[in-house]
């Protein structure tokens, strides 16, 4: 079997594409190697050389069609993931190829046996939190003028719950193009009998992620600055609930909803089952890079658009038999021997604080 993974010089999907090999597949990969994530536009060397390659843009519709001949497969990977205010990029690539490539098996009756699409945590906003009588709440962005202040948590006597596949609440344009990306995949599938999946990664940790992709998150900011003997920022106060998921697990979980019939037209929550405030992180992240006495420090600064705290309810899929078995402390690690065989490293932090900076992503408390 043939199996097209779209994206896959990426950082998910360039794991995936490993384990395919590894279990028999014929692969195809379609990437248009762009930046920030492939800053010299190069195949990566990381990407095994039996993978049938295609240099391609996933929103053209010609493109498509060469790349889904002859596979029985696709897992689609391939997104657009940024702070840049380009709200109609999201929907061209995020959504567009989506429909584009329904539309292309429609249109030439391909035998596609199944369709995995990535979607994202970022789907779910700011998440389920629950008053103080158990009942369910969907907060609303965050203000301004309250973060400017230093008021982090949503206002109200509410707390934070697992949020399950049920909720949908983005808040930023990379959310709301994902929603539409599950909605196109799922739908579509069913009306079309063409088995789909939607998997919403939680923040996926290890090798492999682009140093250059301000969007990246705390494993790459926390792990550069140490690497270079810098303290890394904490925004807020740092006591902000993250969900982070090993990239070995993600690959597990794709594996399983491909195979598994129980998985079709539905739609999982792929997280690391346990909340860890980022203060937390960091100081597992410096115990990865043997920082002694290490106290997280907030400096002063927050990230515009971001969430409070978010923990996705993984138990839908773990009742297919999937679970993290993978630690946080184990993506460091890998992140870590990743980062030590990189060349030209030296400006990564500086290159991404100045893009932060530009974009006005980065604030001050007042």
């Amino acid at each position: 079997m043939k199996v097209l993974v779209t994206g896959g010089a990426g950082f998910i999907g360039s794991h995936t594409v490993d384990r395919l090999l590894s279990i028999g597949y014929d692969v195809r990969v379609v990437d248009f190697l762009t930046e920030p994530v492939h800053p010299n536009g190069k195949r990566p060397a990381y990407l095994d050389e039996r993978v049938e390659f295609i240099n391609g843009d996933v929103t053209s519709k010609t493109v498509l069609y060469t790349a889904l001949q002859d596979c029985d497969i696709v897992f689609h990977f391939a997104a657009f993931q940024d702070y840049l205010p380009l709200f109609s990029k999201f929907v061209d690539v995020n959504i567009s190829s989506t429909a584009k490539i329904y539309e292309l098996i429609v249109e030439y009756n391909l035998p596609i046996k199944k369709v995995i699409v990535a979607s994202s945590q970022a789907a779910l906003g700011e998440g389920l939190y629950a008053d103080g009588d158990g009942n369910h709440i969907l907060p609303d962005m965050r203000l301004e003028e309250d973060l400017k202040n230093g008021i982090w948590d949503p206002k109200g006597n509410i707390h934070w719950i697992p949020t399950p596949e049920t909720v949908s609440n983005p808040q930023n344009p990379y959310g709301m193009s994902k929603i539409s990306e599950e909605m196109f995949a799922l739908y579509l599938g069913k009306r079309y009998n063409i088995p789909s999946v939607a998997m919403r990664y939680s923040i996926v940790q290890g090798s492999r992620q682009s140093f250059y992709n301000a969007y990246s998150g705390a494993c790459r900011i926390f792990c550069l600055a140490f690497h270079q003997g810098k303290n890394p920022p904490i925004y807020e106060d740092g006591q902000q609930i993250r969900d982070f998921v090993n990239i070995h697990d993600v690959v597990d979980a794709n594996i399983l909803v491909m195979n598994d019939d129980r998985a079709n037209y539905e739609m999982f929550n792929v997280g690391g089952g346990k909340p860890i405030t980022v203060n937390e992180f960091a100081t597992i992240a410096a115990e990865v890079f043997n920082i002694k006495d290490y106290k997280p420090e907030p400096c002063g600064k927050y990230r515009f658009g971001d969430t409070r705290h978010i923990c996705s309810d993984i138990s839908k899929l773990k009742s297919l038999g999937w679970s993290p078995s993978r630690t946080v402390y184990d993506s460091v690690v890998e992140y870590k021997e990743w980062l030590d065989q990189a060349d030209r490293i030296d400006d990564i932090v500086e290159y991404c604080n100045e893009k932060m900076k530009k974009l006005n992503v980065v604030r001050d408390v007042s």
